[in-house]
């Protein structure tokens, strides 16, 4: 794939909107969503995703319900991954939910639209079993995305 082609297809994140609507979200539920955007890697993207989530720290929240939309645009790849906190509320069929609708839109080539789907979707499944708690509720995690994935491949 040319790189202006791997350019073009990262640069569709809006990154501001994609933090508008964590932001909306986590309005909703004690909860936190993080959006990881990788470059071009080699391997498997489930690893990364998995270092990505450590990374950003996603395994400390309080009641390990933090949930991560790993991207990888060049390869038309993505991961969400839920903490065992909320996977033991919601199940497997939740995230297969939340990946078949994302996927629907991305086929059609409606990429924010595909991913403001899956963010509204994992709020929805974190506001019922993690309620906004406006007197107790702190942020936990950085609500901008993160752009750094592609570090992930780097030993260490």
């Amino acid at each position: 794939m040319p790189i202006m082609h791997r350019r073009r297809l990262f640069s569709l994140v809006d990154k501001e909107r994609v933090r508008e609507a964590i932001v909306e979200a986590e309005k909703r539920t004690s909860g936190e969503i993080c959006v990881s955007v990788a470059h071009f890697f080699w391997g498997r993207v489930r690893p990364e995703a998995e270092r990505a989530f450590r990374r950003l720290g996603m395994a400390n929240t309080r009641l390990r319900n933090g949930i991560i939309f790993f991207i990888v645009p060049a390869r038309k790849r993505f991961i969400v991954l839920g903490d065992e906190g909320i996977h033991a509320k919601v199940g497997q069929d939740f995230w297969d939910g939340i990946a078949a609708g994302m996927a629907g839109h991305f086929r059609k080539g409606e990429f924010m639209e595909g991913l403001m789907a899956g963010i509204r979707t994992a709020a929805d499944g974190l506001a019922v079993h993690f309620p906004f708690e406006p007197a107790t509720d702190v942020n936990e995690l950085p609500d901008d995305v993160d752009m750094d994935g592609d570090n992930e491949n780097s030993p260490g």
